[in-house]
């Protein structure tokens, strides 16, 4: 297995990986408005995981519905390049893994580009100065309708009950539609959605070892 200092320099080398950083305030990405036509080559509809990490839910979704296109998005290469090298292992041509900030994604894809965002295991910020960063905050929810399509369905999956709360409590005071929600996804599944349970990440699995609840909301932006 390669060392962290040998997946962070050999990332951009990986047929399935891109990187957008934001030196210039003007600049966009040069697959804006094109990641069907450019990248995945698909006019398929395109998910988000947001804050990807090793990727397993990139993976997962993506290997269920071959028909749609998955893209990973995170900062830490060194994390995505596990997830990155597993779809080349698999041979999933309908995933991407992006190195960006999530503050970024209206430079990265055009308006409507994007069916659904899923956000799995963020950092909660439990310090209340550090709210903003949330990735529920409204500030990022405006970012999110920038480039949904309309009616475009947001996923949060979390341990956190804070963030739960606090998700659930912004999406109604900004007026927008909660679809349906747990604070308890494996004592009360939603059975519809099979990809919640089979589905895990690495802090999904270790958080369920040590006996926490594991949340989920979805909702659409009004």
């Amino acid at each position: 297995m390669p060392s962290k200092s040998e997946k962070f320099k050999t990332f951009p080398t990986l047929v399935n990986t891109k990187t957008f950083m934001l030196y210039n305030l003007q600049a966009t990405c040069e697959y804006r408005g094109m990641w069907n036509t450019k990248i995945f080559k698909s006019a398929q509809p395109i998910t988000l995981e947001l804050g990807c990490g090793r990727g397993e839910y990139t993976i997962g979704l993506a290997a269920a519905n071959p028909f749609q296109n998955y893209i990973g998005i995170d900062l830490k290469s060194n994390r995505m390049w596990t997830g990155a090298q597993q779809a080349i292992n698999l041979n999933l041509n309908n995933v991407q893994f992006l190195r960006t900030r999530v503050e970024y994604i209206e430079r990265v894809f055009s308006e409507s580009e994007i069916n659904e965002i899923w956000i799995t295991f963020p950092d909660p910020q439990p310090q209340k100065p550090r709210a903003r960063k949330r990735l529920t905050h409204p500030r990022f929810l405006q970012l999110y309708k920038k480039v949904l399509k309309p009616g475009g369905i947001i996923h949060l999956k979390t341990d956190s009950r804070l963030l739960y709360d606090y998700t659930l409590e912004v999406v109604k005071s900004e007026g927008h539609t909660v679809c349906c929600h747990t604070p308890d996804l494996y004592a009360q599944p939603i059975y519809q959605q099979p990809e919640l349970t089979t589905i895990q990440t690495y802090y999904e699995t270790l958080f369920k070892t040590k006996g926490a609840a594991i949340t989920y909301i979805q909702f659409k932006l009004a």
